[in-house]
């Protein structure tokens, strides 16, 4: 076991060794200047494959100020039959004799994979006591997750990586019955919500929403379930009731029951986008007015025409996040509660019948 400077690490150890040896670190902080102050806001627990560390480290680094107060970054090495450990607690230099630095604690587990499914009992005495926890597994390893699901109330899951969407939708919901769902592919298309909801938001558009007649959904082959997250928000934010969509060409086909009409639903894959997610979303109505919104250089193209035919387009700047920046909001959302992720998963469930 070794400390030095801001750093503390330690081979073949044990949870109580570290967990003192997280407190003898901010003892050294503090000992070093009174403006080190610990953040105390959320536990991030993070379950990664150990050959895929870095990447992981890499986007853990990119959050900005939604760094988690203590991140316990546990690395799976098939085999391992010890833990091994290394902690830290950085922040930056106060710039006046007033002001405080914010200390942001990781902890990096080295772990075997006999240890996941007792995971609860190593990260128990890490974690920051009457803090929420949240767990995080981009590789899998849905044994570690179920482990610490007594301990953690919120789970982060990015379900345009499962290679079955409907699969990925039911373990979302089986998940959401024991802990608060933060789900990456739902939060990639909050823009695409935020601006339909903006187009028939003015007046004169209001009353079109009752007469939406066809939707359709262009997405990357790996990111249906984002999909149908989106339609699953659309039918249950405008009262339609899904049916079953059937698989033609590659693409879904379904129908939704309006109150008015019957709604044509339709998911297409394209295959010409890079990031995961939504490539493009048209809406029709009966009365002949379209709207819809496509990626492109920028942000988002967004086309309308009128039922006279004429049309206008323009740019949405700065409408997405990015993949790096999209991690960093399941974490903001780890502390929020959207209650449409709920409603807009079963609808979408429906769909798959």
């Amino acid at each position: 076991m070794q400390m030095s400077g801001s750093v503390w690490a330690a081979q073949d150890t044990t949870p109580a060794q570290i967990e003192t040896g997280l407190r003898d670190l901010l003892r050294e902080r503090h000992a070093r200047s009174e403006a080190y102050v610990p953040a105390r806001v959320l536990n991030l627990v993070v379950v990664a494959d150990r050959e895929w560390r870095g990447e992981i480290q890499n986007r853990l680094d990119q959050v900005g100020r939604y760094h988690a107060s203590r991140t316990i970054l546990c690395c799976v090495e098939p085999g391992q039959d010890t833990i091994d450990a290394w902690a830290t607690a950085e922040g930056e230099r106060a710039s006046s004799p007033t002001d405080v630095s914010i200390l942001h604690e990781q902890v990096v587990l080295d772990i075997g994979s006999k240890h996941l499914e007792h995971l609860e009992t190593i990260v128990d005495p890490l974690v920051v006591t009457d803090l929420p926890t949240l767990v995080w597994s981009p590789h899998g390893h849905p044994e570690a997750v179920d482990a610490m699901l007594d301990l953690a109330q919120i789970v982060l899951i990015d379900s345009v990586h499962e290679p079955d969407p409907a699969g990925a939708l039911r373990r979302a919901q089986q998940l959401s019955e024991r802990a608060y769902v933060v789900d990456l592919a739902w939060l990639r298309s909050t823009p695409w919500r935020e601006r339909v909801a903006f187009a028939f938001d003015p007046m004169q558009w209001r009353g079109e929403l009752w007469k939406i007649s066809s939707v359709t959904v262009k997405h990357r082959p790996d990111s249906r379930a984002a999909g149908l997250l989106f339609l699953g928000w659309l039918a249950k934010r405008l009262g339609w009731e899904p049916g079953s969509m059937l698989s033609q060409n590659g693409a879904l086909h379904g129908i939704a029951h309006a109150r008015r009409q019957d709604v044509k639903l339709r998911l297409e894959p394209d295959e010409t986008i890079n990031a995961p997610g939504l490539a493009g979303v048209a809406i029709e109505t009966a009365s002949g007015l379209s709207a819809s919104l496509d990626r492109g250089s920028g942000g988002l193209t967004a086309r309308r025409r009128l039922r006279d035919g004429l049309e206008r387009e323009w740019t949405v700047m700065g409408a997405s996040r990015g993949e790096a920046g999209i991690l960093g909001e399941g974490i903001r959302q780890a502390m929020l509660r959207d209650k449409t992720y709920g409603p807009a998963l079963s609808a979408a469930q429906a769909m798959l019948g």
